[in-house]
């Protein structure tokens, strides 16, 4: 018998609902909003609400000011240039450990699946479901890094990418060459060649990050 899925607690619902609402543009960057204010708009209690946004402070969603509420925090492009660094970086060497280890066919399978998601979100032009299967491309590739501590650190930097992101996409040509970058570094995975496959997500990455910053900068997006 299949054991119930266990209701989510107040302090995750808050967390989701509020992370939801930065990435909507509902909760506007630079913006101040006393705990009381957002728990009434959440139609919680103030104590779950305080306990989501110091989950969400870690992130770098938000800003906890005590006696002075909660700031949405700003990304700019300087912030995403540092960000993609980190990530370029970290992601890369996910990549090069992937194609050197002792890899499972169902851990390379969830790339390829993320890929085949990726080709039909482009086929259908539909850059919602493009950006959720990229999420799930590089969400799988870290794992395959099998540590722990970069999947922390890439987790806390991603809702902050998710963000801008969300603000590029339909600025943004249709994204073709990231799709042939993923296949090229699955690739590499595949054939335990673990040189190629990090230089070939390093080389994406910092085509991403060119791509993000650049498209925030000319259309005046300087703080999402």
């Amino acid at each position: 018998m299949t054991q119930a899925a266990k209701p989510k607690s107040n302090t995750l619902k808050a967390q989701d609902t509020l992370r939801d609402m930065i990435f909507a543009g509902d909760l506007m960057p630079g913006s101040t909003y006393l705990e009381a204010e957002l728990a009434e708009l959440l139609g919680m209690s103030r104590t779950p609400v305080r306990e989501a946004a110091l989950r969400l402070e870690a992130h770098g969603l938000l800003e906890v000011r005590p006696r002075h509420g909660v700031r949405i925090t700003p990304v700019s492009p300087k912030d995403m240039e540092e960000i993609y660094e980190i990530l370029t970086e970290l992601e890369g060497l996910c990549a090069e450990k992937a194609a050197d280890a002792t890899h499972s066919e169902e851990e390379v399978s969830a790339l390829e699946e993320a890929i085949r998601h990726m080709d039909e979100a482009l086929a259908a032009e539909d850059r919602v479901a493009w950006a959720a299967a990229d999420e799930e491309f590089h969400s799988a590739l870290i794992r395959l890094g099998h540590n722990q501590r970069i999947e922390s650190i890439c987790a806390m930097y991603n809702d902050q990418v998710r963000r801008a992101r969300a603000v590029t996409l339909w600025l943004r040509p249709l994204p073709t060459e990231s799709n042939k970058a993923h296949r090229e570094v699955c690739e590499a995975i595949r054939n335990c060649d673990a040189e190629a496959a990090g230089r070939l997500h390093r080389a994406h990455r910092r085509a991403a990050r060119k791509l993000l910053t650049e498209l925030l900068t000319r259309h005046g997006l300087r703080n999402v």
